[in-house]
């Protein structure tokens, strides 16, 4: 088991590639804790202790700063320690500049942006007592070439990438790395409602000739926290069937 007995948070845990993330590093030992506001977390939860695994469900919004700072002080007095944070947590609000709200704007940088800063910030100091940690952070590879309709979500996920480069300085010398991972489009649940002549004009747009799967991000994730990625920190791994080339 590649993260046997590690304790790991992973924000928008519910469905889509969080819960993939969640059930994937359950079933590779680790103590998983979901933290969502969607109440689908539960039955991610139910299933990985039926499964034989370790999981609990929590209620807090990532732009809940007590709310995070409290629940990440008890889940460290719980295990004594937090491994592996993973901000997966993300909202978009999709519309083209000149129509697009300062609502829209606020709403997904508050979540995207400002609700991995709330979490790094309310883990750093657990992690650097341990000298140990591994934060992943949701970018996307919008956030590398831009996207048609999406300012607001594409500087989220550009601040993201440029946040975990200057974690990976400030942390480092604590033992702890601080990564991104850009996925390309992946069958979730926004994905599925895409009219299928746009989904097929999608993958033909992709050199793969397919979107991703929720467990084919995943993978990057359990890669990245794991033990073997030691030496890994400050990048951004993107998985976009070369997309993104």
């Amino acid at each position: 088991m590649r993260l046997k007995d590690k304790v790991a948070i992973v924000t928008g845990g519910s469905r889509g590639i969080g819960r993939a993330v969640a059930e994937l590093f359950a079933q590779e030992g680790s103590k998983v804790i979901v933290v969502d506001l969607l109440p689908q977390g539960k039955e991610v939860v139910q299933g990985i202790t039926a499964s034989g695994g370790s999981a609990e469900f929590h209620a807090v919004s990532v732009t809940d700063k007590s709310g995070i700072e409290s629940l990440f002080e008890q889940i460290n007095s719980k295990y004594g320690k937090i491994d592996i944070l993973i901000n997966n947590a993300g909202i978009t609000r999709d519309r083209t500049l000149e129509k697009m709200s300062e609502e829209e704007w606020d709403a997904v940088v508050e979540v995207n942006l400002k609700g991995v800063f709330i979490c790094t910030q309310a883990v750093a100091p657990y992690m650097k007592a341990n000298n140990y940690g591994r934060i992943v952070s949701a970018a996307s590879n919008v956030g590398l070439r831009g996207n048609f309709g999406q300012t607001n979500y594409a500087a989220t996920k550009a601040g993201v990438i440029a946040m975990s480069k200057t974690w990976t300085m400030e942390l480092g010398k604590h033992g702890i790395t601080a990564n991104a991972i850009a996925p390309g489009f992946t069958m979730t649940d926004m994905v599925k409602k895409i009219p299928e002549e746009h989904l097929e004009a999608i993958k033909a747009s992709i050199p793969l000739k397919t979107v991703a799967q929720p467990i084919d991000i995943a993978y990057g994730y359990l890669y990245l926290a794991s033990d073997e990625a030691r030496f890994v920190s400050g990048i951004c791994l993107t998985i976009d069937g070369g997309t993104s080339r």
